[in-house]
């Protein structure tokens, strides 16, 4: 559906900012190659914790952080072959969370009925994925397609986001590009004008007008010359929950989105960029470009950003009751996917209380609490 692009100022409820997430959809959780065999990190996917192994075979897996016998975390364990032991007594775990062994038992005795939780686990694009909703949706639903993954005509720089905020201000500010005016100093975009903004049941995408110019413009091949001004277009692709970017001919960002809590989020992302370069010179030097580039050009960007952001949730933590005034439509129509996308879920747990259905027990009772306060959201109200 078109939506209007005239920016018209509207209200908005502050429900948007306690939504928990849908979580029948993949999450990012971390880079593939940073996971040796053997080894074990703790994760969280919205206040759920889990522990994701990689066996001595390479294979991944993914527990409820939490082991049957005394609660102690299992990302605190050691990988024994294929297995997951207990850090505390040894009790150890296979991929699908069932106790197969306790090292003070005799071989002849039978194990107790002990079974951590186990999540759908996969590892593409150099990203470990997890599920944590109902696992019989997980081979329904699909991962972002990534074209330009080892395309030869890119140049790819990892990126890694951790933000003390809520998911929502994160996507406000990815979907948001009338701020360059913050990144003014590193030579930033300005004068944007959003042209096209379309809305789908689980997606929003804009369109807009921007202008470059500068050292770095000129290097990452936005203009010839550093005082020349360019216009392109910039699209922007929320499709819940993670984000798509494109500046035509130039550049790509895959963005997925970590809602971790209430106030606490992340992100891996992964800019592809057109670079003027032999293409042999380019990968001699990715071990060290992909890191400078990081550092040095996108986390300067990004840590403007976390500062805005984290800003953003103390002073809505401050006081929860205040409203503010939103111009921007692609915000009011990033605000209601998220809102429609949560309580979708929540009437859909609602409906069954059936202990298999792929949600803890803890994650529904939480969401279910979450929804005892509706989310509304007034996107016709003109202020002022």
């Amino acid at each position: 559906m078109e939506l209007t692009t005239a920016l018209k100022g509207q209200t908005v409820r502050n429900a948007v900012r306690e939504v928990g997430i849908n979580p029948d959809y993949w999450y990012a959780v971390g880079w593939a190659n940073k996971l040796k065999p053997n080894e074990v990190m703790p994760v969280k996917i919205w206040q759920q914790a889990i522990a994701v192994y990689r066996d001595a075979t390479g294979q991944l897996h993914a527990l409820e952080d939490a082991c049957p016998h005394k609660g102690v975390a299992l990302h605190k364990g050691k990988v024994h072959g294929t297995n997951l032991a207990c850090r505390y007594h040894g009790w150890e775990f296979d991929g699908q969370g069932d106790c197969v062994k306790i090292p003070y038992f005799p071989p002849e005795q039978k194990l107790p009925c002990a079974q951590a939780r186990s999540y759908p686990i996969q590892e593409k694009y150099n990203i470990i994925w997890i599920f944590p909703g109902d696992p019989a949706l997980a081979e329904t639903c699909s991962l972002p397609d990534i074209a330009e993954f080892d395309h030869p005509d890119f140049f790819m720089v990892p990126v890694t986001g951790h933000f003390k905020s809520h998911f929502s201000i994160c996507n406000e500010n990815s979907m948001d590009v009338f701020h360059g005016f913050l990144h003014e100093n590193l030579q930033g975009w300005f004068d944007p004008i959003l042209t096209s903004l379309r809305e789908t049941e689980n997606s929003v995408c804009a369109d807009y007008r921007v202008s470059y110019k500068g050292k770095l413009a000129k290097f990452l091949g936005l203009a010839e010359e550093a005082e020349q001004v360019t216009t392109k277009t910039v699209s922007v692709e929320y499709r819940y929950p993670h984000y798509q970017s494109s500046l035509e001919g130039v550049s790509s960002l895959y963005l997925m989105r970590l809602p971790m809590g209430p106030t606490e989020s992340a992100s891996f992302a992964l800019f592809f960029l057109r670079v003027k370069l032999p293409k042999w010179f380019l990968r001699s030097l990715e071990p060290v470009l992909q890191p400078l580039l990081e550092q040095h050009v996108f986390m300067k960007f990004l840590n403007q950003d976390i500062e805005m952001m984290e800003s953003e949730q103390r002073r809505y933590l401050d006081n929860p009751q205040r409203r503010y005034v939103e111009v921007n439509p692609a915000i009011i129509a990033v605000q209601r996917l998220i809102v429609r996308q949560y309580e979708q879920f929540v009437q859909k747990s609602s409906q069954s209380e059936d202990p298999q259905s792929g949600n803890s027990d803890n994650f529904v009772s939480f969401s279910k609490a979450m929804a005892s306060s509706p989310a509304e959201l007034t996107t016709e109200s003109p202020v002022g």
